[in-house]
């Protein structure tokens, strides 16, 4: 009898302790797998009963054979390959019928369990808020709901946007997805496409926080809603509009900022003190300058605002304000002024007001012109804004709105030419040594610039990863600052603009009189180490290149 016993263990092996846990473990790690394919069949709405019995079916045949093969290995894997066969037969089920973002065991989904448990997740969104255009604070809907996938979808754009320093988020259809593009310092920057179902789900939920038209997706529609992280409040403007391939949708962060200070836009020390100068006079003229989305704006703020407003009457007529400026009454021209009155009467009648100083943005019309050169005469200080690549182009467009150069000329202080540079990252940015050629082509005396920056290269850990910086979160650059070209105008300037022939002779009048270009002042900046070559090569060979009108 003890040989008969002796052989059963020596034949089926299960009598050893260690193969009895292996036993004992696989088998009742199965059963979770079990109670987990119930849960998600129902989930995803499929045959949860067969898909169960399929899977409990595959255990349990898989068990009796481990236990009837001699050898406890194959049995073992005989067993792994039964309960595996049948659950992968099910994720492929599954996975057909979702979307596929809410898709299982993918090389994505993999990935994100590596990142971050879902759990984690979860919490995260809880602790973001979104809050409705009508004020309502959004809960996270029930999960596995088009409106949480929705709410998912979203929450993971903006937390990476915010991150990111994104001032505008662009989704753009293509024919089997959405390409994304972040604004960042101005800069468009491409980032990982988007399917085409997820992006389906954002626009649904991004359309009903801000109150749109969820069935209409050809008209363009706009609307605003708001994010709450960390205690504090984003307010964003989304755009949508319909195209051949699909709906479009540009969300637009709305910044909330204090007005930038004159000497915080990135003038040169001695082009500061010639501008802080224009407060002490009387009257005059001043010309701000610049192509779109220059910063010509906050320029033109920012010299407004360096007037004390409690000493002086200061006036705006604007078209679109940007931002309130305290103290300051600001003027809008809007839609319904235009079948009543023109920009150049609205402007007349701030004038007869009596403010000391005023300020035009958008003065593109003859009438509008002469109405300010006027003010500038009878004893008003006066700042307009053009739209012009360079301080001799913005000159020659003045003498051709106001229709009189002698009168152009009488009232102009100066004429401001503007540009943004990117600034590099003080935390990651690398000196190197400029070679010879490279100092020659942008003719940067070699004594100057012994050292030059440029972003920095991406730094790996001890483990191989890259270490993103969490200063400029790894494009080499935080923030923009303003590049000028500035002259100012004294009564020898002035005579020569009414006597020349042409703006080319001015152009040497004005190199004569020490007005360094654009170019020139930027690669100050270059050498000075706040921005890099290739920067600037990028602001400047983006720029229109137009002929001074003659």
């Amino acid at each position: 009898m003890s040989d008969l016993l002796l052989v059963s263990v020596d034949y089926g092996g299960y009598i050893s302790v260690v193969k009895l846990v292996i036993f004992l473990v696989l088998f009742f790690s199965w059963l979770p797998l079990l109670g987990w394919v119930y849960t998600d069949a129902r989930a995803v709405e499929t045959k949860e009963d067969k898909w169960t019995g399929i899977v409990l079916a595959a255990g349990a045949v898989g068990a009796i054979i481990w236990l009837l093969v001699p050898v406890f290995i194959v049995g073992m894997l005989l067993y792994i390959i039964a309960v595996g066969a049948a659950f992968i037969s099910y994720i492929t089920h599954r996975n057909a019928r979702v979307m596929d973002f809410d898709r299982v065991l993918t090389a994505e989904h993999i990935k994100g369990l590596l990142l971050r448990s879902e759990a984690k997740k979860l919490d995260a969104l809880k602790s973001f808020l979104f809050i409705s255009s009508n004020n309502n604070e959004i809960p996270v809907p029930q999960p596995r709901t088009p409106d949480f996938y929705g709410y998912k979808t979203a929450y993971d754009i903006f937390t990476d946007a915010i991150w990111r320093r994104a001032s505008a988020i662009v989704l753009s259809p293509m024919p089997q997805n959405y390409s994304v593009t972040y604004q960042i310092d101005g800069t468009a920057l491409k980032q990982p496409s988007i399917a085409k179902d997820e992006v389906q789900y954002f626009i649904r939920f991004v359309k009903n926080l801000a109150d749109l038209d969820i069935k209409e997706k050809r008209k363009p529609q706009r609307g605003k809603f708001k994010i709450r992280q960390e205690k504090n409040n984003i307010e964003w403007e989304v755009t949508s509009a319909g195209s051949t391939v699909g709906e479009q949708i540009q969300i637009k962060r709305i910044n909330q900022k204090d007005v930038m200070k004159l000497a915080d836009t990135g003038l040169m020390p001695e082009q500061l003190e010639q501008l802080s100068k224009i407060r002490q006079l009387k009257q005059g003229l001043f010309i701000i300058s610049g192509p779109k989305k220059s910063g010509v704006t906050t320029t033109f703020y920012a010299l407004i605002r360096s007037h004390d407003a409690f000493l002086n009457s200061i006036n705006t007529l604007e078209k679109q304000p940007s931002v309130e400026l305290p103290n300051i009454t600001q003027n809008t021209f809007t839609l319904s002024d235009t079948g009543t009155t023109t920009y150049a009467k609205k402007l007349l009648s701030i004038i007869r007001m009596g403010p000391d100083v005023v300020g035009v943005a958008d003065c593109e019309n003859s009438e509008t012109a002469q109405v300010a050169c006027m003010a500038a005469k009878d004893g008003k200080i006066v700042y307009v804004t053009l739209e012009a690549d360079s301080v001799i182009q913005a000159l020659g467009k003045w003498i051709k709105l106001v229709g009189d150069r002698e009168l152009a000329a009488e009232t102009l202080l100066g004429i401001s030419n503007q540009r943004l540079l990117r600034k590099l990252c003080e935390e990651c940015k690398q000196g190197y040594n400029p070679n010879r050629e490279l100092l020659k082509k942008f003719n940067i005396p070699a004594e100057k610039a012994k050292v030059l920056y440029r972003p920095g290269k991406v730094q790996y850990d001890k483990h191989g990863k890259p270490a993103t910086c969490e200063h400029c979160q790894g494009t080499g650059f935080v923030g923009r600052m303003g590049v000028f070209e500035v002259i100012m105008l004294n009564d020898d300037l002035r005579k020569f603009v009414k006597e020349s022939k042409s703006l080319s002779e001015i152009g040497t009048k004005f190199r004569r009189a020490k007005m360094l270009y654009l170019q020139e002042q930027a690669l100050r900046k270059v050498i000075a180490g706040k921005t890099a070559v290739n920067e600037m090569v990028r602001v400047f060979s983006t720029s229109k290149k137009k002929k001074p009108q003659q």
